[in-house]
């Protein structure tokens, strides 16, 4: 357990240093005022696969793409260790890659999604991005419009990944009102 800690911190530090930050302090005297201490042992592998997903997804949106590819390398084993993947999580891993340049397992996740829930809406956002990151704007094209056509039925399935992934979900939806 000890041994794992240190790993852990070893890596934030090595992750701060590489996006050019001062390293955080491995174990701090107390917590920020109205933080709680997070303590990683308690956390089930999926809390600390989501963690991962969310700093990843945060690191993204900032531009900070060293520190995504060195959270990714750790989220890809991680989300693959977990077992059989329910569609958020397949979301999750897909835009893992996605994000970092592995566009192999993102199209994989989108493949699986959509072959199990074809008018998905996380299944056919993450398809469209992994077409556009790859250029092909006529699969893109494909996929949003698969996206306009599901929203309404789908959106009222009230799935809980579509309460997780919203914003996603309507930043992927407005843009695909834009496009001709």
């Amino acid at each position: 357990m000890v041994g794992g800690l240190a790993f852990v911190t070893l890596v934030v530090i090595f992750a701060a240093q590489r996006a050019g930050q001062t390293a955080p302090s491995p174990m701090p005297a107390s917590p920020p005022a109205g933080a709680a201490a997070v303590d990683i042992s308690s956390m089930t592998p999926q809390e600390r696969a989501s963690r991962l997903f969310d700093r990843i997804m945060r690191l993204s949106e900032e531009g900070k793409r060293d520190s995504v590819e060195l959270f990714a390398s750790m989220a890809i084993p991680v989300y693959e260790s977990l077992g059989p993947l329910d569609l958020d999580g397949r979301y999750d891993l897909g835009r893992i890659a996605q994000v970092s340049g592995h566009l192999d397992i993102a199209q994989a996740q989108a493949d699986s999604i959509l072959r199990q829930a074809p008018d998905h809406l996380l299944g056919l956002i993450l398809a469209a991005a992994v077409a556009e990151a790859r250029g092909d704007q006529a699969a893109r094209t494909a996929f949003e419009r698969r996206l306009l056509a599901a929203e309404s039925n789908q959106l009222a399935s009230g799935l809980e990944e579509y309460t997780r992934h919203r914003l996603d979900i309507d930043n992927a939806l407005s843009a695909a009102r834009r496009r001709p």
